[in-house]
């Protein structure tokens, strides 16, 4: 365990701050521009992202739970792949340097993830309770970026939602390392499902924001 505790730190971490560019060959409706994107297009695109982003996470912290080191990397990559793909449509929407602010904040709960995850492995509960309280701590932080953008965007209910994130993707997380293969796959699809209650709302409120931007 104190192995895997250790592989964890030396691959999360070079992955999160030293990640490589997005792979040029991912399919490019994903990303969101002003020029081709209608409303429909912007909430299928947010919606695709956000439950890649909670199928890869658990694809990530599984293998690291099992020890499958090969695994744990490719997809802490993928991962973070995605990562640079969300910060794209938000940057394509509110800028370059928005879109920079906004990959570092999501990185962080990320990292945060990766934290409770190594405080399974090696049963250590003032780890797991730091990363959860951290990561409560980050629904307020998070929300406050998105809110501060677009007026449309309640923090108070953003917050909840992405509470209602890390909370579910806990249970992913649980389950993974119960070694309970029913559970692990009914908590990963209600973690994938609810991302869609984060990525519509969203869409609306940019698209309320930004009417000339988006076509119907």
């Amino acid at each position: 365990m104190r192995a895997l505790a250790l592989a964890l730190a030396l691959v999360v971490a070079p992955v999160a701050a030293h990640a490589a560019p997005v792979d040029s060959t991912r399919v490019d409706s994903i990303h969101v521009t002003h020029a081709a994107a209608t409303a429909g297009e912007l909430k299928a695109a947010l919606n695709t992202l956000l439950q890649e982003h909670v199928y890869l996470a658990a694809g990530a912290t599984g293998a690291a739970l099992g020890g499958r080191q090969a695994e744990f990397q490719a997809a802490a990559a993928a991962l973070d792949g995605n990562s640079q793909d969300i910060a794209k449509a938000i940057g394509s929407v509110y800028g370059a340097d928005a879109g920079t602010a906004f990959l570092g904040l999501w990185r962080r709960h990320i990292g945060f993830v990766v934290d409770y995850t190594t405080g399974l492995a090696t049963k250590d509960m003032a780890k797991q309770t730091q990363a959860v309280n951290a990561l409560l701590g980050y629904t307020q932080e998070f929300a406050a970026f998105l809110s501060g953008a677009n007026p449309n965007l309640p923090k108070d209910a953003v917050a909840e939602l992405v509470k209602a994130h890390i909370l579910t993707l806990k249970d992913v997380i649980d389950a993974q390392a119960s070694k309970d293969p029913q559970k692990t796959w009914a908590t990963l699809r209600m973690a994938g499902m609810h991302m869609s209650m984060i990525a519509n709302p969203l869409a609306d409120a940019i698209v309320k924001q930004f009417p000339s931007r988006f076509a119907n």
